[in-house]
């Protein structure tokens, strides 16, 4: 049996109004890729390979995790969230206030993405292809991948193997922590989700105030 580790970004710059403001870590953020990767060399075992996003957040968690030789795949960046927001307001529909919209807007945008009354940089039909190739080259029979990516990318994935429509997948992107871990097992019968949203390094008394979700 193989297994997919898949990791999201340490604190990024939410108070950011645009895609290259948000990409980069915020202090506590260098702090949670720190604490994961130190509990990961100590309690983990080895991967066979390690691949990281090219944004700048995912590569900076990825080397805060003490990985120095992964793997870049773009097929592993975010949806381009900002950009997606920028695009409902300018034709009208719901405007985006502040992070804490996101619990109402996240689903009102991939439905309006979906039925193609916003564009993006990709369609959505296009982000759901390049989700599902990447986890289907990362589905080694007996192999242990690593992936660090965004809370998109693992919604989406964890979508697809338990077959959850948009308004579903909004709700599994909304709990996802920084530097949260979430695993699927490979196995001869298909991918099966085998934890989800699990931060072991921010399970101390003095670190709860660092389970951010944004």
């Amino acid at each position: 049996m193989g297994e997919i580790t898949l990791v999201r970004h340490g604190q990024a710059n939410s108070s950011a109004t645009t895609e290259a403001g948000y990409d980069m870590l915020t202090e506590l953020g260098h702090q949670q890729a720190e604490w994961l990767g130190n509990w990961i060399h100590a309690h983990d075992g080895p991967f066979d390979a390690v691949f990281a996003g090219s944004l700048r957040r995912q590569q900076e968690t990825a080397a805060g995790m003490g990985f120095t030789d992964f793997t870049t795949d773009p097929r592993l960046n975010e949806i381009a969230y900002y950009d997606l927001t920028a695009e409902m307001e300018a034709k009208g529909f719901a405007k985006r206030e502040s992070p804490d919209d996101f619990v109402t807007h996240f689903p009102a945008t991939l439905n309006a993405w979906q039925e193609g009354k916003i564009e993006g940089p990709e369609s959505y039909a296009d982000f759901t292809t390049r989700v599902a190739g990447v986890l289907a080259e990362a589905a080694q029979p007996g192999k242990r991948i690593l992936c660090v990516t965004s809370g998109g990318i693992i919604a989406r994935a964890v979508a697809d193997i338990l077959q959850l429509d948009i308004p579903k997948m909004a709700q599994i992107a909304l709990p996802i922590l920084n530097t949260s871990v979430h695993r699927i097992h490979v196995t001869p019968h298909g991918p099966i989700l085998a934890a989800f949203n699990s931060a072991p390094h921010l399970d101390h008394a003095d670190r709860l105030t660092a389970r951010t979700y944004y």
